[in-house]
């Protein structure tokens, strides 16, 4: 992972290893979106469509920890290089804040 501080923001660039399990799971997810859209159009039972819509929200919130786990990474390792703590940890907060915002 390669990063950069530009314009007050952390610029994070995973290299293509870790890039793969983010790139599976969103496949996976697009996959799940296929099948509830088949759901739909078969006029599947309804709770089985809202399981198929949870397990489709679960998957998202997962990746969204992935994103976040490589961004805080280095973001703590930006802090423990630099003198800029607390830019630091105002970039930790402004990706917490929009990740809860997801849930």
């Amino acid at each position: 992972m390669d990063y950069q501080y530009v314009d007050g923001r952390l610029q994070v660039r995973r290299t293509d290893e870790e890039k793969k399990p983010i790139l599976q799971r969103l496949k996976r997810i697009e996959g799940q979106v296929r099948g509830l859209q088949a759901m739909v159009q078969e006029d599947r039972y309804c709770l089985d469509e809202v399981q198929q819509m949870n397990a489709i929200t679960a998957a998202v919130r997962e990746a969204v920890l992935q994103l976040i786990s490589s961004h805080l990474d280095a973001s703590v390792d930006y802090a423990a290089k630099s003198d800029d703590r607390e830019g630091a940890i105002e970039e930790m907060v402004r990706v917490l804040r929009a990740a809860l915002r997801q849930s």
